[in-house]
């Protein structure tokens, strides 16, 4: 079960108080593990610092924020890189931080369409394609992924949590269809047209 963080920490509160400053009172929407994407309008939040990431820091645990004070969360092909013990702990951090109706929109590897594709064509696309997808592309010490997950593995997972329902989403209807990020991972490579799309796309509602 999620745990209870209804108060700020005060070694956090300056930090909450300058990122009301620039957000606003509405809750916050939150942009988890976003790498060198921006997107207007959402916190961001990384393990590695760069000029748009506002909390350099594991998106594991979200002590900045209280109880049901984020409005939407979002997070590209960052829920893989936790392991299989641990992924449903982060997601019920997640949810914890959520308010009632709030959002979880999640994109991770396609497993199944992994599988399909490697049935059909074996690894033909070698290292940048399939094996990237599965085991990450291995560039750095954070670039490897731990956990796969199809459609319904996922949604039971978001269920048991306590997420009232869950549904996918199209990434051409999003306010950042102009990001170019791992939900719209497809093989052949940028193959946005004709090609097949790899990433498992939920959201899930609180």
């Amino acid at each position: 079960m999620p745990s209870k963080n209804s108060q700020i920490d005060l070694q956090h509160i300056d930090q909450y108080r300058v990122l009301r400053a620039k957000y606003g009172p509405q809750p916050f929407r939150l942009h988890l593990g976003c790498g060198g994407k921006w997107i207007p309008g959402f916190v961001h939040i990384d393990l590695e610092a760069q000029p748009h990431v506002d909390i350099v820091g594991s998106v594991e645990h979200l002590t900045l924020f209280p109880d049901e004070s984020v409005g939407f969360i979002y997070s590209s092909h960052t829920l893989e890189h936790f392991g299989r013990f641990v992924y449903e702990k982060v997601l019920g951090e997640w949810f914890r931080v959520l308010q009632h109706d709030g959002v979880l929109r999640l994109a991770v590897p396609d497993f199944a369409a992994c599988a399909n594709l490697y049935y059909e064509q074996g690894l033909e696309d070698g290292l940048s394609g399939l094996v990237g997808l599965v085991c990450g592309g291995q560039r750095n010490r954070l670039d490897y992924h731990k956990m796969i997950f199809d459609e319904l593995s996922l949604t039971q997972t978001l269920l048991k949590i306590g997420f009232s329902k869950v549904r996918r989403w199209d990434w051409q209807q999003t306010e950042h269809k102009t990001v170019d990020d791992y939900s719209q991972a497809y093989l052949p490579h940028m193959d946005k047209k004709r090609g097949c799309l790899m990433s498992l796309n939920l959201e899930a509602v609180k």
